[in-house]
């Protein structure tokens, strides 16, 4: 499975469903956005498996993609859900940082099965990264695991289109592994531990005005992050994938619990629920301003966690949705968002200069 095919459909809802498998992780990255560790929080196995299990032929996601956290701290789970998930015709991606390969040892035969049981393997190197795990030595684990099976990636996290560091990695990876390794390159943010970080603001800094200026009305601003569900470390569903949204669990965005909601009941409830289907539509800041009443928060998250504070809204953003504009409307933003095939998310989310390197390596690469 490449990386490009997940790109293609991250932006379409319920095509895919993230699950945390735990917070625990046995590295200390200083940019890491669940801020984990190995004294964190690790929950029961239970509900990821009841999830995954109850995926049917005709009720599945296409993808599920397992993080933490460090997932390969739980093997055998990764390994038992990618062997469920492929029964009903799901594919698999594993997200790690590899701290396994910093000895230099031989992969452990407990790893291995769980990394050779996926359809993809992703590592994550950057700056950060590089003072846990060296590039040679990851390197070196990525040659061996190409030559078990899965499709392997690099995400790379970077300070913007101009960081040395980037460009370096990316001219690295390419030369070591012929082209044949897709990348997909995102911008550093401010989430988790990075918030003590010194995290450059998009764009160059503009000269102050003389006289506060007014604020621009809202435009329509599609969130992709509400795509995709996430199953949190203790089962909690949600609709959005944004780490710290994850923490403040708005009420409009708790989809129910995996341990007792199957795959069909959480698919249902995220896209027809009105909040969660005019957050995708618009963006939270467009759907406030047009069916909400009051100005609220200005940040298009912090306006996301207050949506359901606003009386009213819900219904209003239904009666929108059940009328005949609704569903062309969703259609229309759909197609937009979709056009643009794998380079489209990655270009809207990662570092555009660098979203051709998704599709490094695919046969299915547009020419």
């Amino acid at each position: 499975m490449h990386l490009a095919e997940m790109a293609v459909l991250r932006a379409v809802p319920a095509a895919g469903v993230f699950l945390a498998l735990t917070r625990r992780c046995p590295l200390s990255c200083a940019h890491c956005s669940t801020e984990s560790a190995m004294d964190s929080a690790e929950h029961a196995e239970r509900p990821f498996r009841r999830l995954v299990t109850s995926f049917t032929g005709q009720e599945r996601p296409e993808f599920i993609a397992m993080s933490g956290g460090e997932a390969l701290l739980r093997p055998r789970l990764v390994r038992d859900l990618a062997d469920s998930a492929r029964l009903s015709g799901t594919r698999s991606y594993l997200l790690s940082g590899l701290y396994f390969a910093r000895d230099g040892h031989a992969v452990p035969a407990a790893l291995r099965a769980a990394i050779s049981a996926v359809d993809h393997f992703a590592v994550s190197l950057d700056r950060f990264h590089e003072r846990e795990v060296g590039r040679r030595a990851a390197f070196r684990v990525l040659h061996e695991i190409r030559s078990w099976g899965p499709q392997v990636s690099v995400q790379i996290t970077g300070d913007g289109g101009e960081d040395p560091y980037v460009a370096d990695l990316v001219r690295e990876v390419r030369r070591e592994f012929a082209d044949q390794v897709p990348m997909l390159v995102v911008p550093l943010r401010s989430v988790g531990r990075a918030k003590t970080l010194d995290v450059p603001a998009a764009g160059p800094k503009a000269a102050p005005a003389p006289m506060p200026a007014p604020a621009p009305a809202p435009v329509p601003a599609p969130c992709e992050m509400a795509a995709w569900p996430l199953v949190t470390y203790d089962g909690t569903v949600l609709t959005c994938c944004n780490d710290d949204l994850a923490a403040a669990r708005p009420p409009h965005l708790v989809l129910g619990h995996a341990d007792h909601d199957p795959w069909p009941v959480l698919r249902r409830r995220h896209l027809d629920r009105p909040l969660a289907r005019a957050v995708r539509m618009f963006g939270p800041r467009y759907a406030k301003a047009r069916f909400g009443s009051g100005a609220g928060a200005s940040g298009y998250c912090d306006v996301c966690v207050t949506l359901h504070r606003d009386r009213g809204l819900g219904e209003r953003v239904a009666g929108y949705l059940d009328s005949p504009a609704g569903p062309a409307m969703e259609s229309a933003v759909r197609g937009l968002v979709e056009r643009h095939g794998p380079y489209g998310f990655a270009r809207r989310h990662g570092i555009a200069r660098y979203s051709e390197l998704v599709t490094l390596g695919w046969e299915g690469r547009e020419r």
